[in-house]
């Protein structure tokens, strides 16, 4: 049977956009991984003075994932029993179900406390989920300290009571799923924001997450790239404390339309990607050169001083949510880890989304 990887469509469709936003982030994370934080001279001498340009071995396997996938298939977990489980049924208790996700999450990581946190919060929210049923979710890929201190709390952050006061990429990198899931973008943002303030409290580590995701909405309904950022810009705007972000979004967009390259030098300018806004400024600043070439746009989005694989999950999130599945570099998704598991969640989100 041919599955929709191997499909070829002249005109992308809302599953192939949300196929491939999910594969396309896990690509970006995957080529990221070996990196390491590596600038870019450091990078160049390693792979040559293009770059990076296929996946690595890291962690015994070439395109090994780390958490800002896992997370980001948590949080597709979360939506996704949002929509058919009882407990969840009722407005606005969305955010918990995504909180109980990330609970699931930290049980693969600190396996130890599961007692705990099963008295703390019942068995029900803490075991249940398909996701960890796979062994090879267990093993620590370096995961974000923000998140795990804030779940470790007991406390559930919200923007009204933050944990913290973390503004930095663990938030936005796992937020995909839900503009691939919500229709109406004004939702997406609000849930997106939600969902980032359960583990980063600081409103520069919520906001970019609440515009990804409102972007994300707009894109698989079918939007361009640049409308689908006036779309979100508009939300952002409204909202309070979103001055940082705006910059940070602001300053991509206009490079974008100044620039006749993306060079390392140049998105070193938006910053090194660890905190939230400068991750989501340098992936939508790749991913609006790009101009649709998926290649391209991750390439770009990976070979830079700073946070790379952030930063790619991040372009390749926009560039597969915009040009769908079937222009991602099929050697790319020949190596990605998991990559079945995280195509079936992806089809899963888009079945919930009709």
């Amino acid at each position: 049977m041919t599955t929709l990887s191997q499909e070829k469509q002249e005109a992308p469709d809302r599953r192939s956009r949300i196929v491939g936003a999910m594969l396309g982030g896990a690509v970006g994370d995957a080529l990221g991984l070996s990196l390491a934080l590596l600038d870019i001279a450091a990078i160049r001498e390693r792979y040559g003075q293009a770059g990076i340009f296929r996946m690595a071995s890291a962690y015994g396997r070439r395109g090994a994932i780390t958490d800002h996938t896992r997370m980001a298939l948590f949080t597709a977990e979360g939506l996704i029993l949002s929509r058919v489980r009882q407990e969840y049924a009722r407005e606005g208790l969305a955010a918990t179900a995504l909180y109980h996700a990330y609970l699931r999450w930290l049980v693969t990581q600190d396996h130890h406390g599961q007692g705990e946190l099963v008295r703390q919060h019942g068995s029900c929210a803490v075991v249940d989920g398909v996701l960890t049923g796979y062994r090879e979710l267990f093993a620590r890929r370096s995961p974000c300290r923000s998140c795990l201190s804030a779940l470790r709390s007991g406390k559930m952050g919200t923007m009204d009571r933050p944990v913290n006061d973390s503004r930095g990429c663990g938030g936005v990198t796992r937020v995909a799923p839900v503009g691939l899931l919500c229709v109406d973008a004004r939702k997406a943002f609000e849930l997106g924001c939600a969902s980032a303030a359960i583990t980063h409290g600081h409103p520069g580590g919520y906001l970019a997450a609440g515009f990804l995701a409102a972007l994300l909405a707009r894109l698989v309904s079918g939007r361009s790239l640049r409308r689908a950022i006036a779309d979100a810009t508009g939300i952002l705007t409204a909202t309070s404390g979103h001055g940082a972000c705006l910059q940070s979004v602001e300053k991509a967009v206009e490079w974008s339309r100044r620039q006749q390259s993306v060079t390392p030098e140049v998105l070193a300018a938006l910053g090194d990607g660890r905190m939230a806004e400068e991750a989501l400024a340098i992936g939508l600043f790749a991913a609006l050169a790009a101009d649709r070439d998926f290649r391209q746009g991750v390439l770009a989005a990976v070979n830079h001083s700073g946070n790379s694989g952030a930063t790619a999950a991040i372009a390749g999130t926009i560039l597969g949510a915009g040009c769908g599945v079937e222009e991602i570099p099929d050697e790319w998704l020949a190596e990605l880890e998991l990559k079945g598991l995280i195509e079936e969640t992806a089809m899963d989100l888009f079945d919930q989304a009709k």
